[in-house]
């Protein structure tokens, strides 16, 4: 029975026939409830792996849903809104989606968090970061090599390029973003993350008429946010900002067994 279920590629059956035999003894199952239970096992574990296979390949740089997001600190952004960049129909109908903001106003979670979700609707996901993409464009000398790189990013359900414009582009990447975004239009859905307002995009990509072509096939079918308000990374520590030591702020108090605070030179005296 091993050597059968191995051959036949059946990996979850084999791991747990033998105790729902056992199973469907004690509580009477019917063959074709047995035959019915083995086979759902079998689905919900490849469907499984996949997700897990699908996720890894992405490239994500952290995994955050978004239920993990706290639209509380960000009130202007509501979450029923970007529930819906989680269905189905916004990589089905080439939906696009541009989040602009400073560092830290959460980006990067959200498009991530609509990544994941959309690889759970069974889509194909890649993430790259554009300074990572522009790295991957220079090495990739012949042509072949750079039609083989957008090629890849052209077939994805759902792209997501985060960090465009937080450093300086390779003169080259302009036509190439132009090339993928053009072929994608309508067809594929993509997301983009930037702390450059759309109307320093030609500066950014040193091409005018280049980034207004970008722009406009981007929000045809598709919305801009931009996200305003502090870093979530520095809760807690904005005195670090005005050239405060919180180390120095903090070493001439301690606390006393009660959990009082006390003065360090009280307490020598």
């Amino acid at each position: 029975m091993e050597a059968m279920l191995k051959k036949l590629r059946l990996p979850r059956i084999r791991e747990i026939y033998e105790q729902r035999i056992d199973r469907a003894a004690e509580e009477d199952w019917s063959y074709r409830k047995f035959l019915k239970h083995l086979l759902e096992e079998e689905v919900t574990n490849r469907h499984q792996n996949r997700l897990q296979r699908r996720k890894k390949k992405a490239g994500f740089p952290f995994e955050k849903t978004l239920n993990q997001f706290e639209f509380n600190f960000r009130p202007k952004l509501k979450k029923r809104v970007f529930q819906t960049y989680t269905e189905p129909r916004f990589v089905t109908e080439g939906k696009d989606l541009i989040l602009i903001g400073p560092p830290g106003t959460g980006k990067t979670h959200l498009s991530v968090g609509i990544g994941l979700a959309q690889i759970k609707n069974d889509f194909k996901v890649t993430f790259k970061n554009v300074q990572s993409l522009a790295g991957e464009l220079q090495g990739a000398v012949r042509k072949d090599e750079k039609d083989e790189l957008l090629a890849s990013l052209l077939k994805v359900d759902l792209l997501i390029l985060d960090e465009f414009g937080y450093l300086p582009l390779k003169e080259e990447l302009g036509p190439f973003l132009y090339e993928l975004i053009a072929g994608r239009y309508e067809e594929k859905s993509t997301i983009i993350t930037s702390n450059k307002s759309l109307n320093e995009w030609g500066k950014t990509l040193r091409d005018n008429s280049l980034a207004q072509a970008l722009i406009d096939r981007l929000i045809h079918h598709g919305e801009v946010y931009y996200l305003e308000g502090d870093s979530y990374r520095m809760q807690g520590k904005e005195n670090l900002l005005h050239g405060e030591d919180s180390q120095k702020q903090g070493q001439n108090h301690i606390k006393d067994s009660t959990g009082e605070e006390k003065d360090v030179e009280s307490i020598k005296d």
